[in-house]
């Protein structure tokens, strides 16, 4: 089906092109036509990155709608860069380029609008629905089920629960108790049931295989799923080596493909922010100077990937520059913080600098916040999976800050709140989450009032 979504994406480049050169009567020439190739090809490549084209069945279509805006954007963004770098953007009809853009994502919007309806008109057929039973009840197991019932598209319906422990001790929420293992098995062979999800925990290894094997004389499809240990402690993914499923527990999300795509984002992005805010830059170097005494920029050792010290730039916004085994947070009305540094913390313009940073390598524009060295010695004891923040490289802004884990964290519950946002971050990164970072942090993080 991935294949089917790729050609009918191609074609609607192709044809809103024409589409939109005809109705203002534009024609057609080897510009428009290597344009529309072009952004053809770039929206493969970013559908690639954004997951496009992965399965999106089992998911909301609000999340394949993200995605799909995020790769189209993405194709315009480098057009119209490629077109102003190249001064060849005047060679274009405007009012056709922009119906062309906007009715590309028009019509997919549409098309995948309609296969869900379709689907959901094919899933409620009452032929072509497929009868689900778990056996074995745990957290995974009501999650399951309350996935497959938002998304009746999936032609899913779930029976209930089998189980051989005594109805009294399993908490069914709003799930059915359907039986045991045998009137499982029962159901099974008589085809009243068709895909069995087998939710036990994992010490249930022998009860598994038995099982298996007797379900293995029916025609049900069978999954073996891993209990909530594995989803809700250990937040896995999946990986094969060598052909053999593994469990990934703590992993960077950023080897082959994606660290190169990731370093790409920071080197462009980075150099073209750099370029916008130098002025800027200068103005605050001087209004740093002309207020206080000391220097301009302000270093300060912190983790970087994989617990190396880096040492991150700031400009300076107090009187003292501690960097030492102990290093006292900034607080409100703190005595140390200059009148001008005041503006550039709350702005968090104090930051700035650390675009320098990016370019070096040290640090990313998106990624969890470095703290001083003396705070992460602090928190990793007293925080679970605190050193897991850094499998990636620190960042300027973050998931954590966007959601409002900025600034003093004067409380344990503080930190737990900014390191859990870090982890998800790791755990579930994308170049569009990054993107979306990057553009909620000038509204949320630059005009904010959590920092002080």
């Amino acid at each position: 089906m991935a294949v089917v979504w790729r050609f009918l994406d191609v074609l609607f480049i192709l044809l809103a092109m024409r589409f939109s050169l005809w109705a203002h009567a534009v024609p057609m020439n080897d510009d428009y036509l290597y344009l529309s190739s072009l952004a053809a090809l770039m929206f493969l490549f970013f559908g690639e990155m954004f997951g496009l084209y992965r399965s999106w069945l089992a998911d909301k279509l609000n999340n394949e709608l993200a995605s799909l805006g995020s790769t189209w954007f993405s194709v315009v963004a480098a057009l119209v860069s490629l077109g102003f770098a190249t001064k060849t953007s005047s060679d274009y009809s405007r009012f056709s380029m922009v119906m062309w853009a906007s009715l590309v994502p028009l019509l997919m919007l549409i098309e995948r609008i309609s296969y869900r309806k379709y689907l959901l008109y094919r899933g409620l057929n009452s032929t072509s629905i497929r009868k689900l039973a778990f056996y074995g009840c745990s957290n995974v197991t009501h999650r399951m089920a309350e996935h497959i019932n938002e998304r009746p598209w999936m032609g899913l319906r779930v029976l209930g629960v089998y189980d051989d422990r005594l109805h009294s001790r399993i908490d069914l929420r709003n799930l059915t108790f359907a039986g045991n293992m045998q009137n499982l098995i029962d159901g099974a062979h008589s085809g009243e049931i068709d895909i069995v999800y087998v939710t036990l925990p994992m010490h249930a290894e022998q009860l598994i295989i038995r099982l298996i094997n007797k379900l293995s004389d029916t025609t049900a499809s069978v999954y073996v799923v891993p209990d909530s240990l594995v989803f809700d402690v250990f937040k896995t993914k999946w990986a094969t080596v060598g052909g053999i499923p593994v469990v990934k527990v703590h992993e960077s999300p950023f080897h082959g493909i994606d660290g190169v795509v990731k370093r790409l984002e920071d080197v462009i992005l980075g150099t073209l922010i750099l370029l916008l805010i130098f002025p800027l830059m200068l103005l605050i170097a001087l209004g740093i100077k002309l207020t206080s005494r000391g220097a301009v920029l302000f270093k300060q050792r912190r983790y970087g990937l994989s617990g190396e010290i880096v040492e991150v730039w700031k400009f300076r916004s107090m009187t003292v520059c501690d960097d030492g085994p102990v290093v006292i947070q900034a607080k409100k009305n703190d005595a140390r913080i200059t009148r001008f540094g005041a503006f550039l913390r709350r702005t968090s313009m104090d930051e700035l600098p650390q675009f320098i940073n990016v370019l070096q390598g040290h640090m990313s524009i998106v990624g969890p916040r470095p703290h001083a060295v003396a705070h992460n010695e602090l928190y990793r004891s007293l925080v679970e999976g605190y050193m897991l923040r850094h499998k990636v490289k620190p960042g300027i802004t973050g998931w954590a800050q966007i959601n409002g884990w900025r600034g003093e964290t004067d409380s344990l519950e503080k930190m737990q709140g900014r390191v859990d946002c870090d982890l998800a971050y790791v755990r579930n990164w994308t170049l569009g989450l990054d993107l979306k970072i990057i553009f909620l942090t000038v509204f949320k993080v630059f005009w904010g009032n959590n920092a002080y």
